[in-house]
């Protein structure tokens, strides 16, 4: 397997950039050192990492958007609105599909169509086309710091001109922007490939200057149990700190059962933690957050509301590091920039309510003990696969199903493992597939499925699966047939 878990080598990051940087015009704008100067220039204030560690320190949790439009002129417009009238404390640039493929010419046909019919006809902002200089207009443009959140297998050119243009946080990793968001890319294609984007924020790091990562936790946001996407979390963090991260953000998305979801969170920092100490990356500093409901939303924008405040209750409670917000219009589309300022200050009111208030409970102590030793088994068992070397071992541990993403498109992901509800809501595991779980944890899974069975008065199936992936729109967690 030609992929190992190694620091790239000086020389062969300068001739892998050198055939980068020419991908698109736009990339000989991108001085390595003129943009360290930049960064070092920039107020205090505008530092995603070290914002992240003074609400960490503090035990408060922070509120970002998503959000992007193709036209410069009206991302300004939006990002200013979302500071001030959403009162964001972090904000992102989504990036539109077109750059996620690395498709940058009908990228530039989206922008002029945009501005030609004077609405946006690309879902986000094409980064890589506007190039360092505009960038730097956007990040110049608040006060607060910015990230890039995108979906992009091969990273690699939208990671160089970003972070000249001044991004201090960027989204993403070799697994979960592949399994989640591709069909036919190889894993170790883009485990090589995000090695690229994390030796190069590793060589801001040695220049003084800190970028924060962050792994996309959520994963395909569809009943994904805990230890599947803490797994993907903790050796994606493990990847970037090989390569000279220093500040990382791990990331769950909520799965709608508040006493899984709050040792979900818990357990994520802790694991995360101790994995690198392990493996030897001390010195990285981690922090957490919780994406909002991933899954289908109320059209109801009175009821909409009431998942962005769970979601809010629930990342306040866990005390997440930060929270990404969601609309009342996810239902319908795109959201206006009002909407998208009234999810976050609903966020806002309902985090800072419950912001001193402890939530201790026996059954969240429960929760993550079920959830540490879960992924531990998956983690430890990739590394065994790889022999030691992690790179490898997630790549067979994909390939052998040990890492299994529910309702992933991509063909190299086994799709085995099936999960439900159980009977209070929280996301268990009908069929484990190739996980590699011991007796105890198989006989948890199957009694909490079974109970459920049992109130509803029918044999635990796939139509349980799919009751579950319906039932939020219809005002409940659990898919109970009526």
């Amino acid at each position: 397997m030609d992929i190992q878990n190694k620091r790239l080598s000086d020389g062969e990051f300068a001739q892998l950039r050198q055939e980068v940087l020419k991908q698109w015009p736009t990339g000989k704008d991108v001085d390595l050192e003129e943009a360290a100067a930049y960064h070092k220039a920039m107020p205090a204030s505008r530092n995603f990492s070290q914002k992240l560690l003074n609400a960490k320190r503090d035990g408060r949790t922070l509120v970002q958007p998503r959000a992007g439009v193709p036209v410069i002129e009206e991302h300004i417009k939006l990002m200013q609105y979302l500071e001030k009238e959403g009162e964001a404390d972090l904000l992102p640039s989504t990036i539109d599909s077109y750059t996620r493929q690395n498709r940058y010419e009908e990228a530039e046909n989206g922008i002029a169509e945009s501005i030609r019919l004077g609405r946006a006809m690309l879902n986000g902002f094409p980064a890589v086309n506007h190039g360092v200089m505009n960038c730097r207009r956007v990040v110049e443009s608040v006060r607060v710091p910015m990230q890039v959140r995108h979906g992009t297998p091969d990273a690699r050119l939208l990671t160089e001109i970003t972070y000249a243009g001044g991004f201090t946080s960027y989204e993403g990793g070799g697994i979960s922007y592949n399994l989640p968001y591709c069909k036919n890319i190889p894993m170790e294609r883009t485990i090589r490939d995000w090695q690229y984007v994390d030796r190069l924020t590793g060589l801001y790091e040695e220049m003084g200057v800190s970028i924060n990562r962050e792994p996309y936790g959520p994963l395909t946001g569809t009943l994904v149990p805990p230890c599947i996407s803490h797994a993907a979390a903790i050796i994606e963090a493990l990847l970037a700190a090989e390569q000279g991260v220093k500040n990382i953000t791990v990331g769950y998305g909520q799965c709608g059962n508040l006493i899984q979801d709050v040792a979900a969170i818990r357990t994520l920092q802790s694991l995360t933690d101790e994995y690198l100490e392990k493996y030897g990356y001390s010195g990285v500093a981690v922090t957490t957050v919780l994406h909002q409901w991933m899954g289908g939303f109320p059209a109801d924008e009175a009821k909409a509301f009431g998942v962005i405040s769970s979601g809010s209750l629930t990342a306040s409670l866990a005390k997440a590091t930060k929270v990404i917000v969601k609309t009342p219009h996810e239902a319908v589309g795109i959201p206006t920039m009002e909407a998208n300022a009234e999810g976050l200050r609903c966020t806002k009111q309902v985090v800072n309510m419950f912001a001193d208030q402890p939530f201790h409970d026996a059954h969240v102590a429960e929760e993550e003990r079920i959830i540490r030793l879960e992924t531990q088994a998956i983690v430890d068992k990739c590394f065994e696969l790889g022999e030691g070397d992690i790179a490898v071992g997630v790549c067979r541990g994909v390939e052998a199903g040990v890492l299994d993403v529910p309702f992933a498109p991509c063909r190299f992901n086994a799709g085995l493992m099936l999960p439900c509800r159980d009977n209070n809501g929280a996301v268990r595991i009908l069929n484990p597939g190739h996980l590699p779980f011991d007796q105890e944890l198989i006989d948890f899974h199957r009694g909490k499925v079974e109970e459920r069975a049992a109130a509803e008065k029918r044999k635990a199936s796939f139509q349980m699966v799919i009751d579950d992936v319906y039932a939020i729109g219809k005002g409940r967690l659990v898919g109970r047939p009526r």
